[in-house]
């Protein structure tokens, strides 16, 4: 599973650069972020730009970030998300419960991050 992330103040910001996130990395993924939570995160933009295909396993991972984060007092917002993307968040009704952005400067602010080069 390829991520990296970087901090905006206390907004993190988790890049996926995977072009299908799936099964097989899905358990990473949670795990990259759960760690970062442990660690404090309270604030997290999961940058999907690179991502061209997600499935219902996706759908229920991202739902479970948003859990979790919940459960800490925090909040997760999305950017940067293809049509094929945006498409099947829509249609799951995802986009109602977590805040989806344009780009990572958006979901950043709307956070009350630091600007940067996002």
């Amino acid at each position: 599973m390829e991520l990296s992330h970087e901090s905006r103040g206390d907004v993190k910001i988790v890049r996926v650069k995977e072009s299908k996130l799936t099964y097989p990395v899905l358990a990473s993924f949670f795990g990259e972020v759960r760690g970062l939570v442990e660690q404090g995160s309270r604030k997290l933009v999961v940058d999907l730009g690179a991502v061209g295909y997600i499935d219902s396993a996706s759908i229920g991972c991202l739902m479970d970030i948003h859990r979790l984060l919940a459960e800490h007092g925090g909040i997760v917002h999305l950017c940067s998300l293809q049509p094929r993307v945006e498409t099947m968040l829509s249609m799951t009704g995802v986009h109602r419960i977590v805040s989806v952005h344009k780009t990572c400067e958006d979901a950043v602010q709307a956070l009350g991050g630091e600007r940067g080069d996002a």
